[in-house]
């Protein structure tokens, strides 16, 4: 028996090893890995070899790997999403972007409500005897498939790609909040629903006691090295709302996925956020998932007429409760926009199995019934987002330029302003009228615009702040600091402010805000020369500089440097990941977010700036 349980656990966890590494030899990039996971689960477990059998390791193991997917769903939710965007966007269509949560709600709204007129209907045609957990299953959209894919699309920051997210942010909360109390009405004994408050205000609790010591500054001590802090705070975050959900007669998903909301919303920094990804979905969840294969009998399913015919039509109920509110969206985007938008929405997966497994463990469906929902599920993560990738319209013409406003003119910031990019840059400079330099020349060589004065609401009705950064050079630090501020609270990407009073830049610095100022330049260049004279040759050299580039194109994640196709006369010289600073090699991995400093001549870095950035 022991010899069988290792013997299981072993294949499974080689199935989990090997899955990616085959998709990725395959080129069978459309495919979600969480989906290729629960295929190869079907041909090692009962639909195919039946070479695993379930047993205390793999049940165990499988379990917290379903408490971690959900607590990682929680943590996944943005919710500085549900603000709106702050800039205005200009449609293809020539339109003002619409307000994308309030859209979003009213789609959603439009989903759930036709989810429950299609639940009827299957309940009364006799494919179902449940309308409330029907209701759940229809109206689910998987996060898990959303995101990666309008990431790869490069759409994510987009209205378009926003709207689309938030959708299937408000389904996750909703449906996962309606499951714990169908989980509460129907599984049997006294009605406890009531006692949910109990765990959300254990949640927001929690959230106060964690918002009072994030802070402070023996965590950040503690967070390096052995002690590890903050992994030990979220671990023992989700743990105690599990036992509490447990307690109250709840779901323990539903505790593991307030953890993660609360997570979220304590905004921990990336970092972190990377531990915990890969933790999960580089051990526990892998293995949940090729569970859930292993224990799908496929065959069982076609034995029974009634599951026969209830898989094609809930794939149906699904695309028409997705694609029916989303032609609410054709009021600002083209046919082709929508449609594609509403296809990736049917996509399904984690809440499903989490009901299929709660409805079956109830005994409100048959373990055969589950197998389908889950089926049609997987069915759904692989065949929508081709159909999106297909119908989406590809951007034309050339990529978006970064907007740049410069607050001040003076010898400093006008410089500058010539020597960007123009093919990357878009360049604006604000500066008061009675201040101006020699007008006559600055109007043939800068593009400045006339201001009253250097207040903020000023700023703001000139659109300054709608911008992708902002350099605030005023003659004055604290209005310069008041400026970038502001600009923060308005969202702008990056924000560069001239200060040399060491309280103001402390002050900025912990806001996000990169500093810099005349004392500060010459000190650094004059140590340069004498330090290194060779780097300084480079960076004041127009064709061989040193350049930034972000990498946020998916498409180059977890690339080997050795691999990377791009050709040129580019060099990788540093990569910054969080707070490492990586000496590229061959074997180095190219991650999400990794900030690459390169240079080359200025063709090859254009391109390849305009490959990687993509967002």
């Amino acid at each position: 028996m022991h010899g069988a349980s290792v013997t299981s656990l072993v294949i499974v966890i080689l199935a989990a090893f090997l899955t990616p590494i085959l998709l990725h030899r395959l080129k069978l990039n459309f495919m979600p890995v969480v989906v290729a996971e629960i295929i190869v689960g079907l041909i090692i477990g009962k639909s195919g070899f039946d070479v695993v059998h379930q047993d205390m390791w793999l049940e165990t193991l499988s379990m917290l790997g379903f408490i971690f997917l959900m607590f990682l769903s929680g943590l996944e939710i943005d919710f500085t999403a549900f603000a709106g965007g702050k800039k205005k966007e200009k449609l293809p269509s020539g339109k003002d972007a619409p307000n994308a949560f309030f859209v979003s709600l009213i789609v959603f709204v439009g989903i759930f409500a036709l989810s429950l007129l299609l639940s009827y209907i299957f309940v009364w045609i006799g494919l179902m005897d449940n309308a409330f957990l029907m209701t759940l299953i229809i109206s689910t959209i998987s996060l898990g498939v959303v995101v990666p894919t309008l990431k790869d699309a490069g759409i994510m920051k987009s209205n378009i790609g926003q709207i689309i997210l938030l959708v299937a942010v408000i389904a996750d909360l909703v449906t996962m909040v309606l499951l714990a109390v169908f989980a509460s009405i129907y599984g049997g004994g006294d009605n406890n629903t009531w006692l949910l408050l109990v765990l959300f205000g254990a949640g927001v609790g929690l959230y106060f006691l964690g918002k009072t010591f994030m802070n402070r500054s023996f965590i950040e001590t503690m967070s390096k090295g052995t002690i590890q802090i903050g992994t030990r705070a979220v671990f023992t975050l989700i743990i105690l709302l599990v036992a509490i959900s447990e307690t109250i007669g709840a779901e323990n998903i539903l505790g593991a996925f307030l953890a993660g909301v609360l997570v979220s919303l304590l905004s921990p920094n990336k970092e972190m956020v990377q531990k915990l990804d890969s933790f999960g979905y580089g051990f526990l969840i892998p293995i949940f998932f090729v569970m859930v294969g292993v224990d799908l009998d496929i065959w069982a399913l076609f034995k029974d007429p009634k599951i026969f015919l209830l898989i094609p039509l809930l794939f149906i109920a699904l695309l028409i409760s997705k694609i029916l509110p989303v032609y609410y969206l054709k009021r600002w985007y083209d046919g082709k926009t929508t449609l594609a938008a509403g296809f990736l929405l049917t996509s399904t997966l984690s809440l499903v199995i989490a009901a299929a497994t709660i409805g079956e463990r109830m005994e409100i469906i048959t373990a055969e019934m589950s197998g389908a929902l889950i089926l049609v599920a997987v069915i759904t993560s692989i065949v929508t987002p081709i159909f999106f990738k297909k119908l989406f319209p590809k951007s034309e013409g050339k990529p978006t330029k970064i907007k740049v406003a410069f607050i001040g003119a003076n010898q400093m910031s006008l410089p500058v302003t010539r020597e960007l990019n123009q093919d990357l840059y878009e360049t604006t400079v604000y500066h008061i009228q009675q201040d101006k330099i020699d007008k006559q020349i600055s109007e043939s060589l800068f593009d400045i615009r006339e201001i009253g004065d250097f207040q903020v609401e000023t700023l703001k009705d000139q659109n300054a702040f709608d911008v992708d950064l902002i350099v605030v050079a005023t003659g004055d630090e604290q209005r310069n600091a008041d400026i970038a501020l502001f600009a923060k609270k308005e969202q702008v990407d990056r924000v560069i402010a001239s200060v040399a009073s060491p309280d103001l830049a402390s002050q900025l610095k912990d806001e996000g805000i990169d500093i810099f100022s005349t004392l500060l330049s010459t000190k650094t260049m004059l140590r340069a020369l004498i330090e290194a004279p060779s780097v300084m040759r480079i960076l004041t050299n127009q064709e061989t500089t040193l350049y930034q580039i972000n990498l946020n194109n998916a498409k180059y994640d977890n690339i080997l440097l050795r691999n990377f196709p791009f050709t040129g006369d580019i060099i990788f010289v540093r990569i910054f990941r969080g707070k490492d600073s990586i000496v590229p090699h061959g074997d180095t991995d190219l991650k999400l977010g990794d900030r690459l400093i390169v240079t080359g001549s200025r063709e090859y870095v254009n391109e390849l700036k305009h490959e990687l950035e993509l967002i």
